[in-house]
């Protein structure tokens, strides 16, 4: 439970970039003396970029600690992880362009728009699983079924938390 957390805190800190697209401007402070307002700088494609680095590495990490990999099955799982990773990375930055789309017409959604994002969202949704399909058979070949079936938990539950993260800071359309 200890390692899970530590990648939800790299997994909030990518995710955070998120929220920003969708700040709202500092509120008068002599509105509302109590309140307390904090400005924030949109984050650069650059940054998102490092963070994400940040993000993978620690997943990296949580991946090796909770499999506990022999020297053989790290020999072979890790070069075919590489190439997943790469894979849900370009995934990944779809996702991104989508919510930055999201963001830019959130305040003048039309249903046109609307519309063409939901589909952009289930195509990312779909590609993800195909993704995970076409590298189930290769996991297996490189650990075993039963362990390939272990990772496949992990990795999908690393996604939940990326998700969850996700649509914990982005706003639900409005009508």
């Amino acid at each position: 439970m200890k390692r899970l957390s530590i990648v939800a805190l790299g997994v909030a800190l990518l995710a955070g970039w998120c929220g920003l697209m969708f700040a709202q401007p500092a509120g008068n402070a002599a509105q509302n003396p109590d309140s307390v307002t904090v400005e924030a700088k949109p984050l650069t494609d650059s940054d998102i970029a490092l963070l994400r680095q940040d993000v993978q590495t620690g997943k990296n990490d949580l991946i090796n600690k909770t499999m506990q990999f022999s020297a053989a099955e790290a020999a072979s799982f890790w070069p075919v992880y590489k190439n997943y990773a790469d894979e849900q990375k370009k995934i990944g930055d779809i996702k991104y362009a989508l919510i930055k789309d999201y963001a830019a017409n959130y305040d003048g959604m039309t249903d046109a728009k609307a519309a063409e994002l939901s589909r952009k969202m289930l195509d990312i949704e779909k590609q993800t699983v195909n993704l995970r399909v076409k590298y189930l058979p290769l996991f297996e070949k490189a650990l075993s079924q039963k362990r390939a079936a272990m990772f496949m938990q992990v990795d999908r539950r690393l996604s939940l938390i990326t998700d969850l993260q996700l649509a914990s800071i982005i706003p639900i359309l409005g009508q």
